[in-house]
């Protein structure tokens, strides 16, 4: 656990001269790190339908409707993920009641259970291949004109690591039966760039969207190392039912910035408080419970030096001569820190919103504080080894939060629970 001070000291709203909004929560209902307790692991089932959850862990969501049949073991609901990374077809899964392994031991957890086997909900929306492909996934209750009983929607996203400048169309809903899931899409996020959207998705709380964003329930964003999209996680809102019943293939949804840092190319950016190159924001959610609120971000956080090239420390130069590449374990060329750690970022919901009323610019809120999790994790990780965590999920009415581990169980995902208490 760590509250940041220095380099990341915690922001308050007025801290400027601008005064807050006087409707939003003060610092005192911010969730600290110590609001989150945890509860265990889980393992994942085999795979189906030549997919399964080996190099999985792009994205996830809670689905509060799923297994109604389950057993009264206090963990009622259901996941749908992504499988492996090659694929990232979707399926749906029990979750069991989650293990602490002081030794973690994976022999010590239970295993999910499939409730609908791997499929391709994306249904050739996308004409384009995707190369090295991010996702999002989310489930709001019916929105609009969505009513009815099971008429939720299952948001997904979309979009390719490399794509500099473009904001192709990356958005779109499927319903809740994977063997007929009647996808709709896809759309475009505004005028943004792919490399601000189009990976993690969340839910928005009703009354907070209501007030703030104009009734837009579904946050979008993304990571992209080296800062190319934004030098920190970004958070989009996003209301797709609002522009069509579905909106039409093609079309710019509206889209307004909660939190959007600049990106590496500005002048003088704005960008987050110890930030690197070499992060990795790999999931999101909003948390509330009873009065306490925040806006986290999971992933790998990298400390200390940042450079790009080899995880050895040498350097890529700007030109020739190149030196060779290294033998494994270091030949990923890429941005690397002189170490990495597990991590989740704590965002006051109180900033978002002077971000969302026009009194702060999109780069100005900082994370409050941050909670390292290297402690809860299975795979034993050297310094300089990335890719801790993946997606997370929520579940709001009893207070989970959801957050993958890949490639700890035979390269399968596990599952990692927190409660948040009131």
């Amino acid at each position: 656990l760590l509250l940041l001070s220095g380099a990341c000291k915690e922001v308050a709203p007025g801290d400027d001269g601008t005064p807050p909004d006087d409707d939003s929560p003060s610092p005192a209902t911010r969730l600290q790190p110590s609001g989150l307790v945890y509860q265990g692991a889980f393992r994942l089932p085999p795979g189906s339908n030549s997919c399964d959850w080996s190099w999985s862990g792009e994205a996830l969501a809670y689905y509060p409707g799923g297994d109604p049949g389950g057993p009264d073991d206090g963990c009622p609901g259901s996941l749908f993920g992504t499988g492996h990374n090659w694929l990232q077809w979707l399926s749906e899964i029990t979750i069991p009641a989650p293990v602490v392994s002081p030794a973690r031991n994976l022999s010590d957890l239970r295993s999910a259970s499939t409730l609908q086997p791997f499929a391709d909900i994306r249904a050739g929306l996308f004409d384009w291949p995707l190369e090295i492909p991010r996702a999002g996934l989310a489930y709001l209750p019916p929105q609009g004109g969505q009513a009815g009983q099971g008429s939720g929607k299952l948001y997904f996203a979309w979009a390719q690591h490399m794509g500099e400048t473009e904001s192709r169309p990356s958005h779109g809903w499927a319903g809740l039966d994977l063997d007929h899931p009647g996808s709709a899409g896809l759309w475009r996020v505004g005028e943004y760039w792919n490399y601000v959207s189009g990976d993690y998705l969340l839910e928005i709380p009703a009354v907070w969207a209501d007030r703030h964003a104009g009734g837009k329930r579904l946050g979008s964003g993304r990571f992209r190392d080296g800062g190319q999209g934004a030098q920190g996680p970004s958070l989009l809102a996003l209301a797709p039912w609002q522009a069509g019943s579905p909106p039409g293939a093609g079309a710019t949804l509206p889209a307004q910035s909660l939190r959007l840092y600049d990106s590496v190319t500005r002048d003088d950016p704005g960008i987050m408080n110890g930030y690197h190159h070499s992060d990795e924001w790999s999931g999101a959610a909003w948390l509330e419970a009873g009065s306490k609120t925040a806006v986290i971000f999971a992933g790998t956080k990298g400390r200390g030096q940042c450079w790009y090239g080899f995880a050895n420390g040498v350097v890529w130069p700007d030109g020739p001569p190149y030196p060779p590449y290294p033998p494994p374990p270091n030949d990923v060329r890429g941005w690397w820190s002189s170490s990495f750690e597990a991590v989740f970022l704590f965002y006051d919901p109180a900033d978002l919103a002077e971000v969302a009323a026009g009194r702060q610019k999109p780069s100005w809120p900082q994370p409050y504080a941050e909670l390292r999790v290297d402690d809860r994790l299975f795979g034993g990780y050297t310094a300089t080894r990335k890719g801790r965590l993946g997606a997370a999920a929520w579940d709001a009415q009893r207070r989970r939060l959801y957050v993958i581990e890949p490639l700890v169980d035979d390269e399968k995902s596990i599952v990692h629970v927190w409660k948040v208490g009131e």
